[in-house]
């Protein structure tokens, strides 16, 4: 089936294109020896889980239930085909319970302060596990994203270098330390961390045996700077032998996705607005929180083409709007419309707000044809009340 027979909304992954982005990442593996992880918090798609371990070095996981997918979904299944995959696990805080069920799920397991390494990181080291901990170099990259940024003043992600040197005495459980500081960033950003993560950290590194870059990378976006990061990957392992880990979640599926939906009704009132089956709020979360406009096959902006109408969603939100297009001929009921980038950041973050039906999933291969592998009704709206 193409597009026109899909039930909408729906998203599509698009198989091709992800190997497109995978063979990027592998090849940035193969000239310099990083080793790179599936950020599962952008993309959960575990259809794909054999295709992505196969090409880089396992998943990362940022919370209980992603770890647990990460092991059963890429993990466990690689282990049996004789292939090294790894399953590493970041929270700013684990609970007694979480903890002890990540034991059985993760090998790198990071730490967000030294009280949770004291209070966690002997059990981790005795059940065989690399663990490391996080650091803030308290320098910010971020612009106009104050909420997407880790460094920014009052952050509770990470270490800072006054309250890293008031654990001296824990230094002994570490294997490795971690930073995450970038957003959909180029490697410049990278290099201008790594210089204040040097500066400030960089007497402990000789007693690590890995460091983490963390994600937030946009290594397959067109004219990011690959060079840049080879050296700053080089840098780190030339001077203090450390394996350097990169666990990017855009960089593996950005615009490997669509959303496919149906214009249900048109609206007047000052401007033209086409209310669609798809919802900014509920199944896209990111253009209100971002916030960003999602591209749109056929479209351009407000004004530049003949017919131009606001898109909103069928929430009782008011602010459920997605953005203002423009189109060649008018829009009517029944049209399908057809969101790009949309494998990111859209069904791990998806809700059943106002009763919402969440979109079907789709697989296009790579010979074209689209398949649905998962529907989704009533019952996993009613499922998560009481």
């Amino acid at each position: 089936m193409d597009f026109s027979q899909l039930p909408t909304p729906c998203y599509v992954v698009d198989e091709a294109l992800i190997e497109k982005n995978l063979d990027i990442l592998r090849g940035l593996m193969d000239r310099t020896g990083v080793k790179i992880l599936l950020a599962q918090k952008a993309f959960s798609m575990y259809a794909l889980y054999p295709l992505i371990g196969e090409r880089l070095t396992g998943a990362a996981a940022s919370g209980l239930y992603e770890a647990r997918l990460g092991y059963e979904e890429m993990v466990r299944p690689l282990k049996k085909m004789g292939k090294l995959c790894e399953n590493h696990v970041f929270s700013p805080a684990y609970s007694e319970e979480s903890f002890e069920e990540l034991l059985g799920w993760a090998d790198h397991i990071v730490f967000n302060s030294w009280r949770q390494v004291e209070k966690f990181g002997v059990r981790a080291k005795n059940a065989g596990k690399s663990i490391g901990l996080r650091i803030n170099p308290e320098c910010s990259t971020q612009k106009g994203h104050e909420i997407y940024d880790p460094c920014r003043p009052g952050s509770r992600m990470g270490v800072t270098l006054a309250n890293f040197e008031t654990g001296q005495e824990l230094l002994r459980l570490l294997d490795g330390l971690h930073f995450h500081t970038l957003c959909e960033q180029d490697s410049d950003d990278l290099e201008k961390t790594l210089d204040a993560v040097v500066e400030k950290f960089g007497k402990y590194m000789w007693d690590m045996k890995w460091i983490n870059f963390g994600g937030g990378h946009h290594i397959t976006r067109q004219g990011y700077d690959l060079e840049r990061l080879e050296r700053c990957i080089r840098r780190m392992q030339d001077k203090y032998g450390l394996t350097v880990y990169l666990e990017p979640g855009e960089a593996v599926a950005l615009n490997t996705g669509f959303l496919v939906s149906t214009v249900l009704e048109i609206v007047h009132n000052g401007i033209s607005t086409a209310i669609l089956d798809t919802s900014a709020a509920c199944h896209m979360p990111d253009v209100l929180e971002m916030p960003y406009r999602p591209p749109l096959l056929g479209s351009g902006q407000a004004g530049e083409k003949p017919y131009t109408y606001r898109l909103g969603g069928p929430t009782c939100l008011a602010g459920d709007i997605i953005g203002d297009y423009s189109f060649d001929s008018p829009l009517k009921e029944g049209d399908r419309l057809v969101f790009e980038d949309m494998a990111i950041y859209s069904m791990v973050k998806n809700n059943t707000f106002n009763g919402m039906p969440l979109p079907a999933i789709a697989l296009r291969g790579k010979d074209g044809d689209c398949r649905i592998l998962k529907r989704f009704g009533y019952e996993d709206f009613k499922g998560r009340l009481c």
